[in-house]
């Protein structure tokens, strides 16, 4: 009997915002997810995510074993602590090494940063390559808002890419990986990786797949893997956040080895370079935002009517701390019913927890992290809910994936809720308002740290989104922070030949 092929799979999805001053750290990762073998394959099996993928590949692919090594990630937030960071690393190569393996697969984000190593999937990548030789093959699957230097293209042998925003096509593009490199490994067809750098680094509030300039270039994308010894076409916006000579946008093209890719990937980056301008967002500040949500509300839009804090978005590496919404919120006091969601505080959950359900609270909101953001807002409410932070997604971005929030506590005043929580995590699925007991129905506020993601679960239930830009560490207007290594041009739409 023909001995089966071995694929060993890894995963290290982490996005680093170099503006949040809280690095990450081990803890932060076990937190979320920290599995191998057996425990990683319980984990994933059925869900909407890239490991959910490989799970369904294993079980659906006769002749290949997989052996799951380190897979992890966490929540979004400053760059890693370089020594935790590098412990992943060496378990993830040792693991590698220690094997015969056919091929590999890595769940990669793209946008990981450590607080010494600017380019820690490079690094990755090379130790890889050096562990298991020229000849197996590797694959990698991005996210879309990955920081790709182009010296990773000759590390490996597939790479893809996530082609939606939401992102809701992370099992289908690592199934793409999956299958590419499953032929590459059998002999069946050859593969190669270009990455074209684009000097641009545009902001993801409309970088939406549904519509708009990001939408445009995906189309073009797919009518370029019509060329000759073109397997697929993806495009990256880069991490619009992530201070590294890496960020910027990439054309990432898969193809038959000895194949010119300059004409593809020199029109589609030409392509995106004309629409730099229409991924630069124009959005109302907080009391602007507050105006128009109420007055959809008065013109008959259902409730809610959703109005999304995006500089301090947890997927954005946002803190859960700024208090530029909140404050407007406090100081319109509108008459309906309101859920703000949410303030990161584990003190004042552990208060919260401590008071018990129904007793009364005094708290100052917020401005605990950076005040410059905002000041912190007082509050005296109840304690409305206490929870364990814990639900399963039910919406389809991540879909089966259980959720660990930590500890979490709803305070209310009159018509307003808060939610407060023990960890930095958005409110972008419907479990979240099933564990916190918050009814959307009769919900006519729905103010939440958030961006793109949320629209996801919450675009079909809500009569109107309003975005506003607050003060926060993922500000619309990127020109404000304070960046090192990316160049200003990149951040500035530029006047583009015809």
């Amino acid at each position: 009997m023909t001995p089966p092929h071995r694929l060993a799979v890894a995963r290290l999805w982490y996005e680093a915002n170099s503006f949040n001053p809280i690095p990450r750290t081990l803890r932060d990762f076990a937190a979320r997810e920290w599995v191998t073998g057996p425990q990683a394959r319980a984990l994933y099996a059925g869900t909407a995510t890239e490991m959910g993928a490989v799970v369904a590949f294993e079980r659906g692919t006769p002749g290949w074993q997989v052996d799951y090594l380190r897979c992890t990630s966490a929540p979004p937030g400053g760059p890693v602590e370089q020594a935790d960071l590098d412990r992943i690393h060496d378990e993830i190569v040792a693991g590698i090494a220690a094997g015969r393996f056919d091929a590999v697969y890595l769940s990669l984000h793209g946008a990981v940063i450590g607080t010494r190593d600017l380019h820690p999937d490079l690094t990755l990548l090379r130790r890889i390559r050096a562990a298991v030789g020229p000849d197996v093959p590797v694959a990698a699957s991005f996210d879309m808002h990955a920081c790709l230097a182009p010296a990773l293209a000759p590390l490996l042998d597939v790479a893809t890419i996530y082609r939606t925003y939401p992102h809701v096509d992370m099992a289908q593009t690592a199934a793409r990986a999956l299958d590419l490199l499953r032929r590459r490994a059998e002999g069946a067809i050859g593969t190669a990786v270009t990455l074209r750098p684009v000097p641009m680094l545009p902001p993801s509030h409309d970088m939406r797949s549904d519509s708009g300039p990001m939408a445009e270039l995906l189309t073009l994308a797919r009518q370029a893997e019509t060329a000759p010894g073109i397997h697929h076409v993806d495009i990256a916006g880069g991490f619009s956040f992530a201070d590294t000579p890496a960020a910027h946008a990439s054309i990432a093209i898969c193809h038959e080895p000895g194949t010119d890719t300059s004409d593809v990937a020199g029109h589609l980056a030409q392509e995106a370079l004309k629409r730099h301008a229409a991924f630069q967002p124009a959005l109302p500040g907080p009391d602007a935002g507050l105006d128009q949500a109420l007055a959809a509300l008065a013109g008959g839009a259902h409730q809610p009517v959703a109005v999304i804090d995006a500089a301090d978005n947890p997927l954005s590496g946002g803190i859960g701390d700024t208090t530029g919404l909140f404050r407007a919120v406090r100081a319109r006091a509108p008459d309906v019913p309101v859920v703000f969601a949410f303030f990161h505080d584990p003190d004042l959950v552990a208060h919260a927890h401590a008071l018990g359900e129904g007793a009364a609270i005094s708290a100052r909101l917020g401005g605990r992290i950076a005040p410059q953001f905002g000041a912190p807002v007082a509050f005296d409410g109840v304690v409305a809910r206490l929870t364990d932070g814990h639900f399963r997604n039910t919406g389809p971005m991540e879909r089966g994936m259980p959720v660990a929030l930590g500890r979490t506590a709803v305070l209310q005043s009159g018509a307003l809720k808060v939610v407060i929580s023990e960890t930095c995590q958005s409110a972008n699925d419907p479990g979240w308002c099933d564990l916190h007991g918050i009814d959307l129905s009769q919900t006519a506020l729905f103010c939440v740290k958030a961006k793109n993601h949320f629209r996801a679960a919450f675009a079909p239930h809500c009569g109107a989104i309003v975005t506003v830009d607050a003060p926060g560490p993922a500000p619309a207007d990127q020109t404000i922070l304070p960046f090192r290594h990316v160049p200003h041009h990149f951040l500035v739409p530029q006047q583009v030949s015809p």
